[in-house]
């Protein structure tokens, strides 16, 4: 069947077929010079009904020249051929399963488009339109017969220059109306959502009114909209958190009854050890910031965060809420304090991938590595941070110049205290390994000390314990002067999930009261975890090691002590041995202070001072994670501990020999998020301990245990 042009497309659908490719724009000077050539190619399936044909060969052929320009159709059919010489062309539009089309000559002018519209036939559906079959004598068709006429075009003709996707310098008689472009919003970020409520129960719905206490739904005070746009703009926002947290704590713990004994009969170093902890504290953060996405770092954010704090405690023997026997055996106490308040400026933006560097200044949150085994903390400090290598590198560079905690609560309070720390730190994502993180960090802990009472009235610097006191003089306070220097990693290795951390601390203690003289610092820590997740559960083992001191008297402190860490290791929360302090007897110091994994005989983790003369501790742990459902999560952790030395503590309590089996720890718990989210996190537990030979040694053999539970809610 000869093939016949059809009449031309409408302007409007020709602008259609334009529109569907790429855009390419070319200067005026070419345009003035050169042709071009495009359309698009389509089979027709039924009545009215057109399909695109991607991937034709599209071959056109200079019949001057002789030069073959070849292009092939995206998947919408569309095809484009740019930058052509004017004269005759030929074309040819081949694809598998369809008759070839030829168009033997098409003319192209200087400064002009040709669209074409080109409908390909499906092979076998040409014989079937001829009504007459080939006679047999006339042989085989001839292979410009076979097919190559097949199909049929349309063409349409328009000038390059007016063509906005072709041309860099539009004149503005060519532009067309804003209008006809672009949909004015008045404010794009408060767009009103139809009404949609499909079914009468209630439920989750695609459109859902917003609410100012909503924190699910679009909220003004989240972030999600601009707080005050006629004022402040469309790219300042606030995100206004309000959390609550209730934490009930019934223990077990060895008890000194000291001379005054709270029961008749007791014995001056084993009362009654059972105890019960209740604080309730209010979170509130006012976070303001410009910025453009939640992708891209802020330009600026100013953040203050106040916490308030209500605590009790009922114990059984005095002298544990307070130093004077005549404040009983309860404790309340209430505390405000200030957690966040910083600045955050962003100095420059070093990529197109949101690599950047910024600045911060203020009492701002920080953990020094992964798991918390070293620094965590709420100080007031200046940390220059950002990334590199498209977020592959982030790095920290901070100092912090520590204020007092309130005793009872952990909160800052107003008063400076004469420590300074100064890290640098440096994450590696895909570390030799896809899916493994490593870091190498670089600490300095300068603490002078000084003479402090906490608020309860126990001194705890310098540590009560050893030669503190000189006679005629009183306290000797010591200044702690130690770098740390670790490598740590985290993430995954194929199927196996690792967590690992060495630490090596170097320096002096002017005068450590356990060895009676100044010291020189030389210890070490180390610590792994192996998972494997299978379906819902994640088994996992790891080891702890501190380094402890073997020889208390010899001026060398080779016991491992942190800043101030808060490790989640090793069960966390559902270890005893990690959550619960447990006094060291009538020495005024603590064995091991309450969320922390390290025995550094240190009178309090906020306030007290490093020490790095103590026994050390040897864990081993294993555990399961356990998805019981998507909302509830359940935890069951064991761990072994022992002693590295027991010189330290033989020293301290004038007894020996000390034997280093601490025991066995036993741990369990469940996490449930009622909404699936972190609004509402209800946490509760319960871990024992059962003590090995060494610890009945310091304490008794009867089993301690504590049961707690904790209720976070989250605005």
């Amino acid at each position: 069947m000869a093939q016949q042009p059809t009449s031309a497309p409408p302007a409007g659908s020709s602008q259609e077929v334009h529109e569907a490719g790429p855009p390419r724009r070319i200067p005026r000077q070419q345009a003035l010079t050169t042709a071009a050539l495009d359309g698009t190619v389509r089979e027709q399936v039924a009545d009215g009904v057109m399909r695109p044909v991607g991937g034709v060969r599209i071959q056109i052929k200079n019949l001057q020249t002789g030069q073959v320009n070849t292009t092939l159709t995206g998947g919408e059919g569309v095809f484009r051929v740019l930058l052509l010489l004017p004269g005759a062309y030929e074309l040819r539009a081949e694809a598998q399963g369809y008759e070839a089309l030829a168009i033997a000559s098409i003319s192209l002018n200087a400064n002009e488009v040709v669209t074409l519209e080109i409908r390909l036939v499906p092979n076998g559906v040409a014989e079937a339109r001829s009504r007459l079959p080939r006679q047999p004598e006339l042989g085989p068709p001839l292979p410009a017969e076979a097919g190559a006429m097949m199909g049929t075009y349309g063409e349409f003709r328009h000038r390059l220059d007016s063509d906005p996707n072709y041309i860099l310098e539009l004149s503005p008689d060519v532009l067309p109306p804003i209008s006809d472009v672009f949909n004015v919003v008045p404010n794009r970020w408060a767009l009103e959502q139809p009404d949609y409520r499909r079914y009468r129960p209630s439920g989750e719905y695609v459109y859902t009114k917003p609410h100012w206490y909503d924190p699910f739904n679009r909220n003004r005070y989240k972030g999600d909209e601009p707080i005050w746009p006629s004022l402040l703009g469309q790219q300042v926002f606030l995100n206004v958190t309000a959390s609550e947290t209730t934490f009930i704590d019934g223990r077990k713990v060895p008890s000194p009854s000291d001379v005054s004994a709270a029961q008749a009969g007791s014995s001056q170093f084993f009362g009654r050890g059972e105890q019960f902890f209740l604080d309730q504290t209010f979170r509130f953060t006012f976070d303001l910031f410009h910025g453009d996405a939640s992708f891209k770092p802020v330009d600026w954010r100013f953040r203050v965060t106040p916490e308030v704090s209500l605590n009790y405690l009922d114990v059984k023997e005095l002298g544990i809420v307070g130093p004077d026997v005549r404040a009983g055996t309860t404790r309340l106490d209430s505390h405000v304090g200030f957690q966040e308040a910083f600045l955050e400026y962003k100095l420059h933006d070093l990529s197109p991938n949101y690599d950047f560097v910024s600045v911060r200044a203020g009492i701002q949150e920080f953990n020094a590595d992964f798991r918390g085994f070293l620094f965590v903390e709420e100080q007031p400090g200046l940390r220059v941070f950002g990334d590199l290598k498209s977020d592959r590198l982030e790095y920290n560079a901070a100092y912090f110049n520590f204020l007092e905690k309130n005793t009872n609560s952990g909160l800052n309070t107003f008063s400076r205290r004469k420590q300074q720390v100064l890290l640098g730190n440096i994450y590696i994502q895909d570390f030799f390994f896809p899916g493994y993180t490593a870091e190498f960090l670089g600490a300095y802990n300068k603490d002078d000390g000084g003479l402090h009472y906490d608020d309860n009235g126990f001194l705890v610097r310098p540590a009560p314990i050893g030669s503190v006191i000189n006679q005629g003089v009183g306290a000797i306070p010591h200044s702690i002067q130690v770098g740390y220097f670790g490598w740590l990693g985290s993430g995954h290795i194929k199927r196996i999930n690792i967590t690992h951390a060495f630490y090596e601390a170097a320096g002096k203690d002017s005068f450590n009261p356990i060895a009676g003289k100044p010291v020189t610092v030389n210890a070490q820590m180390a610590a792994a975890e192996l998972s494997l997740d299978r379906d819902w559960i994640r088994y996992r083992i790891s080891t702890f090691y501190a380094s402890g001191d073997r020889d208390p008297r010899n001026g060398r402190a080779n016991g491992f002590d942190a800043i101030v860490d808060l490790p989640s290791f090793a069960g966390g929360l559902f270890s005893f041995w990690n959550r619960e302090a447990i006094r060291l007897l009538g020495s005024g110091v603590a064995l091991t202070t309450d969320g922390s994994l390290l025995p550094n005989m240190r009178s309090n983790k906020n306030e007290g001072q490093a020490n790095f003369v103590n026994p050390g501790i040897f864990l081993v742990n294993a555990g399961t994670d356990i998805d019981i459902t998507p909302k509830l999560k359940g935890f069951v952790n064991f761990n072994y501990l022992r002693f590295m030395q027991t010189e330290p503590l033989e020293v301290v309590l004038f007894q020996s020999p000390i034997r280093h089996n601490i025991g066995e720890d036993f741990g369990a718990g469940v996490t449930y998020r009622p909404p699936l989210t972190e609004n509402i996190i209800l946490t509760g537990g319960a871990s024992m301990l059962q003590p090995g030979q060494g610890f009945r040694d310091i304490y008794t053999g009867r089993t301690l245990f504590s049961v707690f539970g904790s209720a976070k809610l989250t605005f």
